[in-house]
């Protein structure tokens, strides 16, 4: 296994499975709880960065308007609960440009979308690592509170209610950039299936990648080989981790079927 500052790399599937476990036994309560979130990207090269900022522009004034308009048009039933953040999360969850990015509690859905694009099996994957039990510690006093109060390190949508309205609130909170981890409501099968969660920092205009490079001590990555990617791939279809499970019904069926049975070569 090589190892390069923050970057793990492992020569086999079975170095890669100590790596995405590794550190997650929790002394306090006899268990392995993990502490970590994971994203997996199929390349290692990929910058962290949301859907808003592909937007390119001055994405930062149109978070706003995407939001407002996305709430006038939808459905009225489309949100469960009329609150900023169920809002939000429906949003990003269909596919609306947002300060939102999608990680996982579960390190083997990581590594499926690490290695879901077989046009990208010529370079390295990644998977990024998160520890949101310590990102705690970089929260301002009123979210910590509440976290205190609940007895959790990640919020609900509720939770964040009682903290903040808005993403202009958000904004104003501090000058300094600040990262909150939530879980979103049971919209769908996908999110249930995929053990979703949503990172969002306070300011819009924020890379996370920049965010993490100043709290190095909050996260590690994993680099996937290309090398090792047909080989992780078929191990994962044989456990049953694809896309007929994680994007359920036809649409996650073809997406399975078309890869699994496309040449390695």
């Amino acid at each position: 296994m090589a190892f390069n500052g923050k970057d793990l790399r492992p020569e086999s599937w079975t170095e890669l499975q100590e790596l995405l476990f590794q550190d997650t036994w929790d002394q306090k309560i006899s268990r392995y709880r993990s502490p970590f979130v994971y994203r997996g990207l199929g390349d290692a090269s990929y910058p962290l960065l949301t859907s808003l900022m592909r937007l390119n522009g001055p994405f930062e004034v149109l978070e706003h308007h995407l939001l407002r308009n996305f709430k006038k048009y939808a459905h009225r039933n489309a949100v469960p609960g009329d609150n900023i953040w169920n809002w939000l999360a429906v949003a990003q969850h269909h596919g609306l440009p947002t300060r939102l990015l999608d990680w996982t509690h579960s390190p083997l859905v990581a590594l499926h979308f690490a290695t879901a694009k077989l046009q990208k099996f010529d370079r390295d994957g990644v998977i990024w690592c998160l520890n949101y039990a310590q990102n705690k510690e970089y929260l301002p006093p009123r979210f910590k509170r509440v976290m205190d109060m609940e007895g959790t390190n990640i919020f609900t949508v509720d939770m964040l209610s009682e903290v903040c309205n808005s993403l202009r609130e958000l904004d104003e909170v501090q000058n300094e950039d600040f990262l909150v981890f939530f879980e979103p409501p049971s919209l769908d099968e996908r999110i249930v299936s995929q053990h979703a969660l949503f990172t969002m920092l306070s300011n819009n205009t924020s890379c996370l990648d920049d965010y993490l490079k100043a709290h190095p001590d909050l996260y590690f990555r994993i680099i996937i080989p290309a090398e090792l990617k047909w080989e992780i791939r078929d191990k994962l279809d044989q456990a049953n981790i694809t896309e007929r499970v994680l994007f359920p019904g036809l649409d996650g069926l073809s997406s399975w079927l078309k890869r699994h049975y496309s040449p390695s070569k």
